[in-house]
């Protein structure tokens, strides 16, 4: 379970963010197109140190800490910090909506899944171990989203999450858990 805040006011180069995204979406693509192209909206304003406030970098000592940051009125997209401190990690999920992530702050490491099936029965296949450095961008729509995100570095880790979803209204954008193996 992650710590919940709401932002109440944003930086400059947040709102940039804010209106490049609602253009985007406001075209009507499919998930993995809207994704990708969110990604490559946000990816230059990463290593804006301008980006949060300093309220908004703020961690917790028990879990990562996701902060609010916006949810669009009509419910289209959301976009949300988390703050991670070393150790901190997700359980292994996947997502109710398309999602980018890029990292701001730090690296974060991230195992991706792939569910496997043989009709009667599924299990979970680790299919790759990522390492994103400040700067990265990870951009993905359902099916096929499945992974566990951690700071298993020494420092605070800050990511820029953007969701085709209202978290502000869901709390999470984790649509499913599943058994650590």
């Amino acid at each position: 379970m992650t710590a919940l805040t709401t932002a109440t006011k944003n930086t400059v180069v947040l709102d940039s963010v804010i209106d490049a995204v609602r253009e985007i979406v406001g075209r009507g693509l499919a998930p993995e197109p809207t994704a990708y192209l969110v990604g490559e909206a946000l990816r230059p304003l990463l290593s804006d140190p301008g980006l949060l406030t300093p309220e908004q970098r703020e961690g917790d000592p028990e879990r990562y800490r996701q902060h609010v940051l916006h949810a669009e009125p009509d419910g289209s997209f959301s976009v949300v910090a988390l703050v991670w401190m070393p150790g901190q990690r997700t359980c292994i999920h996947d997502h109710v909506s398309w999602c980018v992530a890029g990292v701001h702050e730090g690296e974060e490491s991230e195992c991706r899944y792939f569910l496997a099936s043989d009709g009667q029965s599924s299990r979970l296949v680790p299919i790759e171990d990522v390492v994103n450095p400040t700067g990265s961008i990870s951009a993905f729509a359902p099916p096929g989203d499945i992974h566990r995100v951690c700071n298993s570095g020494t420092a605070k880790a800050i990511s820029i999450h953007l969701y085709g979803a209202d978290i502000s209204r869901l709390g999470s954008s984790i649509r499913r858990t599943y058994p650590e193996s």
